[in-house]
């Protein structure tokens, strides 16, 4: 990765050598992510999309999955500064973006200084984000959308890259502040954490339950991961690509006429425009990282559902027929598919 040196736009030669280059990163990746997280490799692969598209991500899984040991790593092997913040009812805002504070100064004199929080960071870990109310959690809207803090009428510049990864538990709702639809769609995937298979948990048993666990190498840096994601943008996406991505978005949607009519009485709300903008953002990124240097149908369809279950809102009608978002998602897929 040396021979990265300054941002800008590759030609389309150097592009090739670029994807390829970071086809073999992603590969170093998941290989020192497996020193410490065992199994797990499509949640690290949403992951690392979401950096590389410039989204934010909310990692929805029981206790004892190591979401947070997986973000603090995937955190260790970019050299990124890393903060977390464990949120709680009382967590105030200030709490978050940081505050002014009076510092004495040379000449008897007190004056007010910034004390910056935990937010001012590459890489943000808001733990159990569902645990504190809506004036906190709204704190990370202007960071995550705009990347600055506005903190007594004065604006603060985030550091790039930045990322806010969050985790909720889906199990205890009890004391829990539901995210608002704007805060929600604001991150690029919703990213579901399952338990571990038989094998993978006997290798999670044999892992840690020895000495102390690996070390993590860093294999990029701040700059480095700029670069590729301006390369990101700069892979090209076919027409039909496009259409495909607007077209499934649009069908989501009950009030349209390109919705099915079984799709009605179980969907209250369909996905906005934001959700096309990150199935193409996370379509160019995935094509990427396996190597091609151009965007697919299969890329689309492989991320419509991190992307469009915490955007598809059900109905009351829905969830007593069991139907989830996640269900009407794959059979609009299947439709498409077998229109196609």
């Amino acid at each position: 990765m040396a021979e990265i040196q300054q941002r800008g736009l590759p030609g389309e030669a150097d592009q090739v050598e670029a994807v390829d280059q970071l086809r073999a990163t992603y590969d170093r990746l998941k290989a020192e992510l497996a020193k410490i997280v065992v199994g797990q490799d499509e949640v690290i692969e949403h992951l690392v999309i979401t950096l590389f598209a410039r989204g934010h991500a909310l990692l929805m899984g029981v206790p004892g999955l190591a979401k947070t040991l997986l973000i603090s790593s995937l955190a260790r092997t970019m050299s990124l500064a890393f903060s977390r913040i464990q949120f709680t009812p009382d967590l105030m805002p200030m709490d978050i973006t940081g505050t002014d504070i009076l510092q004495d100064v040379p000449g008897g004199k007190r004056e007010f200084e910034f004390i910056k929080g935990p937010v001012f960071a590459n890489i943000v870990l808001a733990d159990e984000i569902n645990r504190a109310p809506a004036k906190t959690q709204a704190a990370l809207l202007e960071a995550m959308q705009e990347h600055k803090v506005t903190v007594m009428g004065e604006t603060y510049h985030l550091d790039a890259p930045y990322f806010v990864l969050a985790t909720q538990n889906p199990i205890e709702q009890e004391g829990t502040y539901p995210l608002p639809e704007a805060q929600l769609d604001r991150f690029m995937f919703l990213i579901e954490v399952d338990y571990p298979n038989r094998e993978e948990e006997i290798e999670i048993a044999r892992t840690t339950t020895g000495g102390a666990l690996a070390d993590i190498e860093p294999l990029l840096d701040a700059e480095q991961v700029l670069f590729f994601q301006d390369l990101i943008r700069s892979v090209p996406v076919p027409q039909h690509v496009y259409e495909f991505a607007v077209d499934l978005v649009r069908r989501t949607r009950p009030q349209l006429e390109e919705s099915p009519p079984w799709l009605r009485p179980l969907v209250g709300w369909g996905a906005g425009p934001r959700a096309v903008q990150c199935l193409i953002l996370g379509g160019k990124a995935r094509a990427a990282l396996y190597g091609r240097y151009m965007v697919q149908v299969d890329d689309i369809a492989a991320l419509a559902i991190p992307v469009l279950t915490h955007r598809v809102m059900t109905t009351f009608h829905a969830e007593s027929e069991g139907f989830q978002s996640t269900d009407v998602i794959r059979r609009l897929l299947e439709e498409m598919e077998q229109a196609a």
